[in-house]
């Protein structure tokens, strides 16, 4: 069970969004473009500013849906950080990257439109951070949050072991995933003409996706993706259970669906007559007994301090 749930105005956010993102992917398999390495340059700017408003819908979504608080912001960012902090320990080198396996169980933990919002937030917070900025980014932010998406999205009665192999393999086929998509960015403008691995502007769709395949078998897959996906899997079943619990504990005590109610305070009785009557004071007390004082005289029964009053008769 996730611990934010995505409500249908989020869905149909999130649907639009992962639309508008596939299409700055795969719009050169339906309009032919000019195989220049300077194409995707011009393209990035237009890319990121479309993004901003997404995001920032996505989140006006999930506040008013009642789905996201601040206490899931805080997390937003706590985890988004911590990612950021991560990447520049593995760097890209032969494919080693340590950032997506946090961001698979973030999603699996906190639902897709946490894990949507994650993916883009640390993967540019972490170019910031490595000095990683470029055309490149707004495609890297829409994969990393695809995968966050996906993750979410899992089926959620699974636990223990089950689990963990099924988040370990789901990480591995999204690390072969981001590897194609981050290809194809930048494939049909930057590998030349008449090769067998070019991209070819008016063919058909099939033709081109093959290419594309054959483009991403020869350069990536048996380096880079298949490092990727090894590190991904491999974190996820080592520290994947410890981390899952981690981050649902830290959401029952967030309380992130706690209803917020208030107490009504108890109603104060009204001043009356009685509040300000004087209270009597003690008496004297007199015995009848042999050895007891006489009235009128102070004696071992009278209150230290009482006033006594002349006696009638």
């Amino acid at each position: 069970m996730t611990v934010l749930r995505v409500a249908p105005r989020t869905a149909v956010v999130l649907a639009l969004a992962s639309a508008a993102a596939l299409a700055t992917f795969t719009w050169p398999f339906f309009v032919p473009a000019q195989p220049e390495s300077t194409a995707r340059t011009g393209e990035a700017p237009l890319v990121f500013f479309l993004m901003l408003p997404v995001l920032v819908a996505l989140v006006l979504a999930e506040l008013t849906s009642g789905g996201m608080d601040s206490k899931a912001l805080a997390m937003l960012g706590v985890l988004a950080a911590v990612n950021a902090a991560l990447r520049p320990l593995g760097a890209g080198t032969a494919g080693i990257e340590t950032v997506f396996f946090l961001l698979v169980l973030a999603g699996r933990v906190f639902g897709p439109g946490f894990g949507f919002l994650l993916g883009s937030t640390s993967l540019f917070a972490s170019a910031l951070l490595t000095a990683g900025v470029g055309p490149w980014l707004p495609f890297q932010m829409l994969c990393a949050s695809w995968i966050g998406l996906g993750a979410g999205l899992l089926p959620a009665r699974l636990r223990g072991r089950a689990e963990t192999a099924v988040l370990a393999g789901y990480g591995a086929l999204a690390a072969y995933g981001y590897g194609l998509l981050m290809n194809l960015w930048f494939w049909p403008f930057s590998t030349g003409a008449d090769t067998q691995l070019s991209y070819v502007a008016g063919a058909p769709v099939l033709e081109n996706l093959h290419r594309l395949a054959l483009f991403t078998a020869v350069t990536s897959t048996f380096g880079w993706d298949t490092g990727r996906a090894i590190t991904t899997a491999v974190a996820i079943v080592l520290a994947g259970p410890a981390v899952l619990a981690a981050l649902r504990r830290a959401a029952r005590r967030a309380a992130f669906h706690a209803p917020v109610t208030f107490a009504a305070a108890d109603p104060q009785p009204p001043n009356s007559a009685a509040d300000s009557a004087e209270v009597p004071g003690p008496t004297a007390v007199t015995g009848t007994g042999p050895g007891a004082a006489p009235s009128g005289s102070p004696g071992a029964g009278d209150v230290p301090g009482a006033v006594r009053r002349p006696q009638p008769g």
